[in-house]
């Protein structure tokens, strides 16, 4: 099953720039919840980093990260904020086992067609150590599609969702959560985040 969509990522190289200084200019909303959970010292994959925001706020809180995205452009600029190597890696590429404390993917695996979801869920729950916390993002909805950018979307219902990972593997879901968040070129939409832990 496909795990990335081509035209979103050529989104993301022909707007790397943009899309980078592009957003409220701050971390995630979600992080400093994230961030109290994580044991000191933590080892964190961060799917989909970004312009690196998120990745330097849990630099500077004391993790060991490990940033990547599945465009180069947008790694490069990342690299260019936090100083340190960022990997050019496709979610279809994450082949580790019990490597990492913690799997952050900030609006990045909404990204994921439908079908290949679950397989990439299974190659996060397989790279986490026992009890390892895994966060994520989603658009909600009930349907795939495109937005005006070109981008593919995969729009998910908290049911969905919640089975998806079950299906994936032995995950304790700690929460589901809604809420109303925008996106590029300031849209605003429901979405759901989802807390999870490997049992």
């Amino acid at each position: 099953m496909p795990s990335h969509d081509d035209a979103t990522l050529k989104f993301y190289a022909d707007s790397a720039e943009v899309y980078v200084a592009s957003g409220p200019g701050g971390v995630s909303r979600h992080l400093a919840g994230f961030l109290e959970l994580l044991p000191p010292g933590s080892k964190v994959l961060e799917l989909g980093c970004g312009g690196g925001r998120d990745a330097q706020a849990m630099i500077a809180a004391g993790h060991r990260v490990d940033p990547t995205d599945g465009s180069p452009a947008i790694a490069r600029k990342a690299e260019e904020l936090l100083g340190i190597p960022v990997r050019v890696m496709r979610f279809e590429e994450l082949d580790v086992d019990g490597v990492y404390d913690a799997v952050w993917a900030n609006a990045s695996l909404l990204h994921v067609p439908r079908a290949g979801l679950p397989a990439v869920l299974a190659k996060v729950w397989r790279a986490l150590r026992p009890g390892g916390l895994h966060h994520a993002t989603y658009k909600a909805g009930e349907a795939e599609g495109r937005d005006g950018h070109g981008r593919y979307f995969s729009y998910l219902a908290r049911e969905e969702l919640v089975a998806m990972y079950e299906r994936s593997g032995q995950w304790e879901i700690l929460s589901v959560n809604e809420y109303v968040g925008g996106g590029f070129a300031g849209s605003q939409g429901p979405w759901l985040a989802l807390m999870a832990k490997k049992s």
